[in-house]
């Protein structure tokens, strides 16, 4: 073997995804994360509906590396609350919800939030 060859890689960064949504969906060989972003647009010139901008970007993986995803998430966010502090749920969040349920307190199905 050639101790001197050379490797020469090309790495594709990609582009940043800002994710405000996810699902995750599974089968018997692949567990699917779908990250979705939805972000409404202003067009003052329509008046007859509001327009949307819905963006995904799926992540197939086998199951044995989607745990291990999940035990890296486990670790970085119990280092980040040991930093940072506890996350929770943001105040505004709860305010919304709070007078969500003021406005009608019968009990309903949870609505996705996810329109497609």
């Amino acid at each position: 073997m050639d101790k001197d060859k050379k490797v020469k890689f090309h790495i594709d960064n990609g582009t940043v995804f800002f994710s405000d949504e996810a699902g995750v969906i599974h089968n018997p060989l692949k567990i699917m994360l779908d990250f979705r972003s939805i972000t409404p647009r202003i067009d003052v010139r329509n008046q007859e509906f509001q327009p949307l901008v819905l963006k995904h970007n799926v992540i197939m993986m086998d199951p044995y590396s989607a745990k291990n995803l999940l035990e890296l998430l486990k670790k970085n966010l119990g280092e980040y609350e040991k930093q940072f502090g506890k996350i929770t749920k943001p105040e505004a969040l709860k305010r919304m919800e709070k007078n969500s349920r003021k406005k009608d307190d019968t009990p309903q199905e949870k609505t996705p939030t996810y329109l497609g």
